[in-house]
């Protein structure tokens, strides 16, 4: 059976003057860009540049959806009632959709970023008011999914085109959540041990934590941080490695899950 894996890469968090990331080189990489929508970062302009660039690279375009918390990059947990929360996806979603299509392209996936994804891995009914925010504003749009956490059983339980991903970067907890960025070892800057880890996991099946447990998943997809200083290194190994390994490199179809 010839395995598929599509990459996918968060950007577009440059902020007026202020750059972030190496955007442009990421696009030429990647199979999937999840485009920040003005809240944890970027703006209204690094939106719609990086919608078009996607677009012409022939990159499937995602938001990427956060907390409203620019200072904190996104990554300092808050605490929203869940009906604002579904308001406050529905409101980055609509921005994103409406960039993608003037700048040739569309939206067709969505993925919760930073601290608001860690918390609904954790919380199956944020993750629930999350999507069903998402889905009601694009009941065909592909939910992309921190696979084996509560956002999988939230996606599952909608019956909602899904795609489940696994990080190159990061470090994992015996129960699929990453490990907390302030500790030792929880983000991978070395770029073939991010290659060798993704093609291990992508041939088992399985994330492989940090003591070493095996967690069966479905692998849709494998997220690339575009703001890590070897962001573009290990890009380029994940790809290399896994295509000279046989694997190939493809957008995902966002096919529905078992519950």
């Amino acid at each position: 059976m010839t395995l598929k894996v599509d990459l996918n890469a968060d950007i577009g968090e440059s902020f007026g003057p202020w750059n972030m990331g190496a955007d442009a080189e990421l696009l030429e990489i990647v199979s999937s860009a999840n485009i920040a929508c003005g809240f944890h970062a970027g703006d209204w302009d690094t939106m719609a540049e990086t919608m078009k660039r996607a677009a012409t690279n022939g990159v499937g375009i995602g938001a990427h959806p956060g907390f409203p918390d620019l200072q904190g990059f996104g990554r300092r947990r808050m605490h929203i009632p869940l009906d604002s929360l579904a308001n406050l996806v529905r409101y980055q979603l609509g921005a994103a959709r409406a960039m993608a299509q003037v700048n040739g392209g569309a939206v067709r996936h969505l993925k919760l970023h930073g601290a608001l994804a860690n918390m609904a891995a954790e919380d199956k009914a944020m993750a629930l008011a999350c999507y069903r925010a998402a889905l009601d504003v694009d009941p065909e749009i592909i939910i992309m999914v921190l696979a084996g956490t509560a956002q999988n059983e939230a996606a599952a339980e909608l019956g909602c085109r899904t795609a489940c991903e696994i990080f190159a970067d990061r470090a994992y907890n015996d129960d699929a959540t990453l490990v907390d960025r302030s500790l030792p070892g929880a983000v991978i800057h070395d770029p073939e041990l991010a290659g060798q880890r993704m093609l291990d996991m992508v041939r088992a099946g399985a994330i492989l934590t940090e003591s070493g447990k095996h967690i069966p998943t479905r692998i849709d997809t494998i997220c690339l941080h575009g703001d890590t200083p070897t962001a573009v290194q290990i890009a380029r190994s994940v790809r290399g490695i896994l295509e000279a390994n046989g694997v190939t490199v493809a957008r995902f179809d966002g096919e529905t899950l078992e519950r």
